[in-house]
């Protein structure tokens, strides 16, 4: 039987005897290489060099996913997520931690991401994690114009000025049916809230008083290059 020439991560991670999540977290630490063929998988000669022990010991403790996460951040900052309430900290802030780069997804699957609990220890331990977790709370178009005390409208011309851009995107149902799923942009709170002090050239005394139906006075201004 001819011998295996390359190797994806699930490959890899057999021929270590570990999961993915731990040979994905060796790689994030640099214990692992980059793979070098094609982008996604590694030569035989690479993962023949690889010391097995030492990728399985980069991560003693067993991958968890966003909803054990914000369950330990939740209860870290001292509002638990309670069965059937509302989450405190939802697997949306998890997504947003991932995002920023403060947690690593190791799973590489497109819905589904597992992550090192050692790292998520770090960042609960982190200052000010409750603030930040405030400035990345989600907003819709229309719950981010009345933050800002302005209408629809107006706030639809701060995005196609470039003032601000969706962080994500979710997906809405409307109805039973399927085919009233629309997919809403979220923005982060804490970018809303920085438009202000953003453009003082505007005067948002006077945006904030302008009547239903008149002409968005955002209309006259020029995009932002790119």
């Amino acid at each position: 039987m001819a011998q295996r020439t390359e190797y994806d991560a699930a490959q890899t991670a057999k021929r270590l005897h570990t999961t993915v999540a731990v040979l994905r977290w060796a790689q994030h630490v640099g214990m692992v290489p980059d793979p070098d063929v094609s982008g996604f998988a590694w030569s035989r000669q690479v993962v023949e060099a690889m010391d097995a022990g030492a990728v399985r010991a980069a991560m003693p403790r067993e991958a968890i996913s966003p909803y054990e996460v914000a369950n330990r951040i939740a209860a870290a900052l001292g509002r638990p997520n309670e069965p059937g309430q509302p989450p405190a900290v939802s697997s949306y802030a998890v997504e947003r931690l991932i995002a920023l780069g403060l947690l690593t997804d190791l799973s590489g699957h497109r819905r589904y991401s597992s992550l090192n609990p050692d790292q998520v220890d770090q960042v609960v331990a982190r200052e000010g994690l409750a603030e930040l977790l405030d400035c990345e709370a989600p907003l819709g178009p229309e719950q981010a114009a009345a933050r800002l005390g302005v209408r629809r409208v107006d706030f639809e011309w701060m995005r196609r000025l470039g003032w601000i851009a969706p962080v994500s995107w979710g997906r809405v149902q409307f109805g039973a049916s399927k085919a009233g799923a629309v997919d809403v942009p979220r923005f982060a709170a804490g970018h809303v809230d920085d438009l202000p002090g953003a453009h003082p050239e505007v005067d948002w005394a006077q945006l904030r008083t302008v009547g239903k139906g008149r002409r968005p006075p955002l209309a006259g201004l020029r995009a932002q290059p790119a």
